[in-house]
């Protein structure tokens, strides 16, 4: 049940804490995703609500919906304005060079019919970037925070392995793969015009302190 995972609620929005491992959009063969969990959602609504943007099936943390379309509407357009401020926590397999700043890298999506589609850094590709900061480093491993100025698909995942040199810890695309991803949506901060701001914030999952890593 993920109607214990809310982080915000109110009548134009709802943001749970996705966990890792669930899927935003239903997978081909089926198997469990975020809409098998959407009735248990509504909290007196009739209308199940809807996504308003994507997480990575590995991605734990902050998933905006919107609960009308016309909240929907004003929500995605939100995103589509750059006026959303999201913030993500992950653990880097290396030690990051330098403390913090910005990349910028462009991305473009390539496909083979070998390993399936992946993103790529290109010139040709579209405008992407990152700034990013270090906040710890132990083990041959640094915990960074990201926050991305653009919303490309995969774009931290990318942006760590290639601009960074240190693809996220259990990336199975852009890194080495493994038991569990340790990148996490952390903070979602959405402007509202007339209204208070969405904001939400997902507590660090049990898989950081695991791997050793912590904001405190």
């Amino acid at each position: 049940m993920l109607a214990n995972h809310v982080l915000f609620l109110d009548g134009e929005a709802l943001v749970i804490d996705k966990p890792a491992g669930l899927p935003v959009d239903r997978p081909r063969d089926g198997s469990i995703s975020l809409e098998n969990h959407l009735d248990g959602l509504t909290f007196g609504f009739k209308r199940w609500p809807v996504p308003v943007h994507r997480l990575d099936r590995d991605t734990s943390g902050c998933l905006l919906l919107s609960r009308n379309p016309k909240a929907h509407a004003k929500l995605h357009q939100a995103f589509e304005q750059g006026l959303v401020r999201k913030r993500y926590l992950a653990v880097l397999e290396g030690v990051v060079e330098g403390e913090s700043g910005l990349i910028d890298l462009a991305l473009a999506k390539v496909s083979t019919e070998e390993t399936g589609w992946r993103m790529v850094g290109d010139p040709k590709g579209k405008p992407s970037r990152t700034a990013w900061r270090v906040i710890e480093v132990k083990d041959g491993r640094s915990f960074v925070e990201f926050i991305p100025e653009t919303g490309r698909t995969h774009q931290i995942r990318v942006h760590a392995a290639e601009a960074l040199g240190a693809p996220v810890v259990g990336d199975p695309v852009y890194g080495s793969g493994g038991k569990e991803s340790l990148l996490h949506a952390a903070e979602l901060t959405i402007p509202r015009e007339g209204k208070e701001p969405i904001v939400a914030k997902a507590p660090l999952p049990a898989r950081f302190a695991a791997a050793g890593f912590g904001e405190g």
